[in-house]
């Protein structure tokens, strides 16, 4: 006995040792798992390709992302550096790129209207310990189970804004700011039309179209930079009088930042949190959507709570260096598929282009037109919108299309914090409305033929001849699963029944599963039959239901001897007890 006691104690500790172990393992991050699946020289020279590419790439994107952002163009260069090298060192992808994004443009710009920096510091930092919550608790699997058309009407959403948003940039108005509310700045923009700069407009203009027409003719060129680059040339060599960089916040640090943690006000946290939830939540879904978007392109698997881990940190470490909110970017995820990247080492050298060229390149990006980045924010509006799935969502089911066209209004109208949970919520109604439709307590349609031999399905122990049932007995069949929404069903049918029967079964070898409102309304329907002096039987009950009665005590309520794997059994009883 005492040396079963002891193994006993080192085996449970082994199980323990080996869940550890288990765990530990799922968070281990990609780039670890590549180097030990042996990295090659191959490997290297597509990375490097791919890395310089995205880092160019990204250049302009980071400074538009912060400037849509309502903060310098600095803060944007800082998130996708160091952020950006974060994301690909500790996350659970193989070719995710991570840094600022168009998805969190009205967040962070709606944050820094209300709280300053500051207030954005704080909620960033809330938010990357919320994913990190989220990836050890593995949330990862159930933010996929979020649906389709809340997805596309937010990002619909986010692109109306942000295209709205560059519209004094692209038009050059003299605007001295643009109002958030979204109804209020399209009739600012009207009313300031007449101010507009012919030159903005021209400059603007012609950069969207380059990188449309880059675009087109090959999709792996970095149009978007060499668009900006011909944009600052003909501004400066042309003494085009536009906005720039430099005129608007000044020249762009060329040292790198020192790290420090950002004054946090603690007064500020409780109106901060829900704005915290928001970017949390955005840049779940949004770095799971790409890692998704990723595995598609590549034929790999990411692990999605590891990559929660590793955008949580990277949001913190992009605090510490004064930046902004980050998550996984699908453009520049695609870029760098499309580009030949293997591994996450094609992210991190991604950032560090980043951050050479804003060492070295400083100067010159500081001259960069204001109208030529609204162009590019504009293309990424474009690209975001999704139309073709807008309207294909629009012609589908009704209520598909009312949870898109909601989520959308608000978004564009209110904002996305309140966009996603009442989307979340009223695809959540329509889902729990579709699965009670489909579940229905109805009287067994009855075989009439008596010649058991000529049915093709004779040998099934569920199959009902009408000669096999008693005359005083009653056979009702649940299909579908019986959960609260459609706890009343069975009450429903006792009320319209004009004749009681002696015996009551009830079928349930279609029920797939069952919740404890199903199961408290059979207790409850299984009382009044007795009160009525019903004889009640269950049938079809498999193993998994007979646990779950097991576990909420139903076969207290209802006899042992009452419940039936097999209506056979039923049937049997009812005829014996008739």
């Amino acid at each position: 006995m005492y040396l079963y006691s002891k193994f006993s104690i080192v085996f449970r500790r082994m199980s323990i040792l080996a869940r550890l172990k288990s765990l530990f393992n799922e968070f281990i991050p990609m780039s670890v798992i590549c180097w030990r699946e042996g990295y090659r020289k191959d490997f290297l020279l597509a990375d490097i390709r791919a890395g310089i590419t995205v880092g160019l790439i990204a250049l302009p994107l980071a400074m538009a992302f912060a400037i849509g952002s309502g903060v310098a163009p600095a803060r944007g260069l800082y998130t996708a550096i160091f952020a950006g090298f974060l994301i690909s060192l500790l996350g659970g992808s193989r070719v995710q790129i991570g840094g600022p994004t168009g998805a969190f443009i009205i967040i962070v710009y709606d944050v820094i209207q209300r709280h300053g920096y500051e207030g954005l510091a704080i909620a960033t930092f809330i938010a990357g310990i919320m994913m990190i919550i989220m990836g050890l608790a593995r949330f990862g699997f159930f933010l996929k189970f979020i649906p389709y058309p809340v997805t596309v009407g937010f990002t619909t959403g986010i692109a109306l804004v942000i295209f709205s948003s560059q519209m004094k940039d692209f038009f050059g108005l003299n605007l001295a700011s643009v109002p958030a509310d979204f109804i209020e700045k399209w009739t600012s923009f009207w009313q300031h039309a007449s101010t507009w700069n012919p030159w903005a407009a021209t400059l603007s203009a012609s950069t969207l179209l380059l990188i449309f027409l880059f675009r087109r003719i090959n999709p792996k060129f970095p149009g978007v930079i060499i668009a900006v680059i011909l944009a600052t040339l003909a501004a400066i060599v042309f003494k085009l009088p536009v906005e720039t960089i430099e005129s608007k916040f000044g020249v762009i640090p060329d040292k790198f930042p020192i790290p420090c943690l950002p004054k946090f006000p603690l007064d500020q946290i409780p109106t901060i949190f829900p704005d915290a939830i928001a970017i949390a939540l955005l840049g779940a879904i949004e770095s799971l959507l790409s890692a998704l978007v990723a595995d598609g392109m590549t034929g790999h698997r990411h692990r999605s709570n590891s990559e929660l881990v590793a955008q949580g940190l990277a949001n913190i470490g992009s605090v510490f260096f004064g930046g902004i909110p980050a998550t996984g970017a699908i453009a520049r995820t695609t870029a760098n598929i499309k580009m030949g990247a293997k591994t996450p080492v094609s992210g991190m050298l991604h950032a560090v282009t980043l951050l050479f060229l804003m060492l070295v390149l400083a100067p010159a990006a500081s001259k960069v037109p204001l109208p030529a980045l609204a162009a590019v924010l504009i293309f990424v509006a474009w690209n975001m919108s999704e139309l073709h799935h807008f309207f294909a969502i629009l012609r589908g089911q009704r209520s598909d299309a009312l949870v898109l066209l909601i989520t959308f209004l608000l978004t564009v109208l209110v904002d996305l914090t309140a966009a996603v949970q009442v989307g979340a919520l009223l695809a959540a109604i329509l889902f729990i409305k579709r699965m009670s439709d489909a579940t229905t307590v109805k009287i067994c349609q009855l075989v009439l033929e008596e010649n058991v031999d000529e049915h093709p399905a004779a040998h099934d122990s569920e199959l009902i001849l009408r000669k096999d049932v008693p005359e005083n007995a009653t056979v009702f069949e649940i299909t579908g699963p019986f959960f609260f929404a459609v706890s009343d069903l069975l009450n429903e049918q006792l009320r319209q029944m004009d004749v009681f029967p002696k015996t009551f079964i009830l079928r349930m070898h279609k029920v797939p599963a069952i919740d404890a409102s199903g199961v408290h309304a059979i207790q409850q329907f299984a009382e009044k039959c007795r009160q009525a002096n019903i004889t009640f039987l269950l049938s079809g009950v498999n193993r998994s239901l007979g646990v779950i009665f097991k576990k909420t005590g139903i076969d207290e309520t209802i006899k042992k001897e009452h419940i039936f794997r097999n209506l056979n059994d039923a049937l049997s009883y009812a005829r014996q007890h008739s």
